[in-house]
């Protein structure tokens, strides 16, 4: 048995571009027979999984957090924020903190 990965030819510099090339198209209409399996239901994987629906695919998103929204991009609310302390923004490191270790339900490491 031989491995295959696949790689296309040519400098590295234009791999993606051949390889994007020849990718072949996906119909409209036969979006429903593929299932797109989306590991992790953070920002990004919940996105993917949204993204992914609207088109029209078959999406199944596995979560190893108690549920979703136990994801870590989600239950840290205040980690993705910055503390900038404008001014009358109320704004600290130490509100920003306290925010994230709160989103995690105090899970926080």
């Amino acid at each position: 048995m031989i491995l295959d990965a696949h790689i296309p030819g040519g400098s590295i510099s234009e791999k993606w571009t051949r390889h994007k090339f020849e990718l072949k198209l996906v119909n409209p209409t036969n979006k429903r027979k593929f299932k797109v399996i989306v590991v992790g239901t953070g920002l990004a994987g919940a996105s993917a999984a949204a993204s992914l629906g609207e088109l029209g695919y078959n999406v199944l998103a596995f979560c190893y957090q108690d549920s979703p929204r136990r994801a870590h991009s989600i239950a840290a609310q205040g980690g993705i924020n910055a503390a900038k302390n404008y001014t009358n923004d109320g704004d600290s490191v130490y509100r920003l903190f306290y925010d994230t270790v709160k989103g995690g339900d105090f899970r926080a490491r």
